[in-house]
């Protein structure tokens, strides 16, 4: 199964190579939106009230409509027939696992590159990176893996746009309440990791149980 999914990976990558305006919108997406938070502080003079906590409030707001509109289509871009077809080839279980891997990689270049942005425009007082780090990779594939499921739940609607935001933000807030308890310890310097083992290990659960639910349902979805 290992090698259907590598080789989905490879056909979603060569996919959105040839199809290079699609991820280029998203990048100008997020470019945009740290430009005008940018305009917006400075128009205000606001930098100098901008500490650490509303630095991460924005940064993962940024995040999260990134991802959704990054993500949203993953299955809904593909038809019916073209899934009929995957159907003959492959297993369910590589099909979905395989969509999460390539989002999990896609998110995470997305999170550098807004990371980047908000340090050339804004600021970035990130003073622990190997802490906010593992916060973006665990947070991006949270991010990932739960609209991935969502986009194959909302693919079988007829709004799927509507029903994307209806299911997806419900389920993100835990995620962003969890990823921000991590990553607001890497505003300071000095952290002992043994007392946040707890807080990497439960943002690990909770991607683990996403992916179990995705593998134990997508398949009923699929022969949908």
């Amino acid at each position: 199964m290992m090698h259907e999914v590598m080789l989905l990976v490879r056909k979603d990558v060569l996919l959105e190579w040839r199809m290079r305006y699609a991820i280029g919108g998203i990048v100008l997406y997020v470019l945009t939106t740290v430009f005008v938070i940018y305009t917006i502080l400075n128009s205000e003079r606001a930098f100098n009230l901008l500490n650490y906590k509303w630095w991460s409030i924005l940064f993962w707001i940024t995040m999260i409509f990134t991802a959704v509109n990054a993500i949203a289509k993953s299955f809904v871009q593909e038809n019916r027939e073209r899934q009929l077809y995957y159907y003959t080839l492959v297993s369910p279980y590589a099909v979905v696992l395989a969509k999460m891997m390539y989002n999990t990689l896609l998110m995470l270049v997305l999170s550098l590159i807004g990371l980047v942005l908000f340090g050339l425009m804004i600021t970035l007082p990130v003073k622990d990176y190997p802490v906010f780090m593992m916060a973006l990779l665990l947070g991006g594939g949270g991010f990932s893996c739960v609209l991935t499921l969502v986009s194959a739940i909302a693919s079988r609607a007829d709004n799927n746009a509507t029903l994307m935001a209806i299911l997806s933000l419900p389920v993100l807030l835990p995620l962003v309440m969890l990823i921000q308890k991590l990553a607001g310890q890497a505003f300071f310097s000095g952290n002992d990791w043994s007392t946040l083992w707890r807080d990497v290990l439960v943002l690990v659960a909770f991607d683990a149980m996403v992916v179990a639910l995705s593998y134990i349902l997508f398949p009923y979805l699929w022969r949908d």
